[in-house]
């Protein structure tokens, strides 16, 4: 029996199951991403539990803390979407992991540095540099640094993946894997164990019907993050027009839901007739969240739109 198409590794929830349960995974992209660095042999992950609520809270975002041997603790994220405010939300949370490690009268010597890898799937900068190594450094001597207390690389993925000719390194067949996960032929071309070893994983975990269901619950509501902050930027612009606003929202949110819907069935059951997509269409919010809760189990068409579901 072939397996499930696979679910994106870029995906918060899958990126956080495939390397915070696997933390000789995570050291390997760490160590590709700090290259020039001692590399890491022994890693623990502080938070590889994923709690309910952080599945359909919004503004969340799924990252992984992790403390090395000799006590560096880096902090790893996956983000696809860029928002307002995104470099000075990183520097915070790095800053406030910096300040949690002292207790009252430790001295500053037992301070460890903290390093954050962030990997972006869009282009934050207008340089065609992909990847960025930040730290304090005097402005007019960068070769003169302050400390190594906070460190934080960005990984452009779109402009890194365009660089990837130039590759030959581990980083490149992570950037790869990243961002050609559902290509066979790319993917048969990747040297790096570590790597393979990933993808392997990504087709277990694709695999797993839990695992489908919790993707699905987590894409939902960062397609729900995004459309109420579309709505929030409309309200915005229409204020006054109270009528105009309330049908927007209701336009957007099915929209939304017809979406991910449309995706998923795509996903498992390829293209959809032409029925079915009209069906899709006409749906009203009710009918459509109970379409989206049957898709996770159902092995055919009839058993998400019921008996007559593919008749004209």
């Amino acid at each position: 029996m072939p397996g499930q198409p696979l679910l994106d590794p870029k995906l918060d929830v899958i990126f956080k199951r495939l390397f915070a349960e696997a933390p000789d995974l995570l050291a390997d992209l760490i160590n590709a991403v700090r290259s020039d660095e001692p590399p890491i042999v022994e890693l623990q992950v502080l938070n590889p539990q994923i709690a309910p609520e952080e599945l359909t809270g919004k503004f969340i975002v799924l990252d992984i803390l992790a403390r090395d041997q000799t006590g560096q603790l880096f902090n790893i994220e996956m983000q696809t979407r860029n928002h307002a405010g995104w470099p000075s939300r990183s520097l915070y949370y790095l800053a406030r992991n910096l300040g949690r490690q002292l207790q009252a009268g430790d001295g500053y010597q037992r301070m460890q540095p903290v390093i954050g890898i962030h990997l972006m799937d869009f282009d934050l900068f207008e340089a065609q540099q992909a990847c960025w190594a930040f730290e304090l450094r005097d402005r007019q001597r960068p070769q003169i640094r302050l400390d190594r207390s906070l460190q934080l690389h960005l990984i452009e993925l779109p402009k890194a993946d365009r660089l990837h000719s130039q590759g030959g390194s581990t980083l490149a067949d992570w950037i790869l894997y990243l961002k050609h996960w559902q290509e066979d032929v790319l993917m048969q071309s990747i040297e790096s164990p570590a790597v393979k070893k990933a993808h392997a994983r990504l087709q277990a975990l694709s695999d797993d019907d839990e695992a489908r269901r919790l993707a699905f619950v987590r894409e939902r509501a960062l397609h729900d993050e995004v459309t109420e902050k579309a709505e929030a930027e409309a309200r915005g612009r229409l204020a006054g027009k109270a009528e105009g606003k309330i049908e927007g929202k209701i336009e957007g949110k099915i929209e939304g839901r017809t979406d991910t819907l449309r995706r998923l069935l795509q996903l498992k059951f390829g293209a959809l007739p032409d029925a079915l997509e009209q069906r899709l269409q006409s749906a009203d919010e009710a009918t459509l969240t109970t379409w989206s809760e049957r898709v996770l189990f159902a092995e055919q068409w009839e058993q998400v739109f019921g008996a007559d579901g593919i008749k004209g």
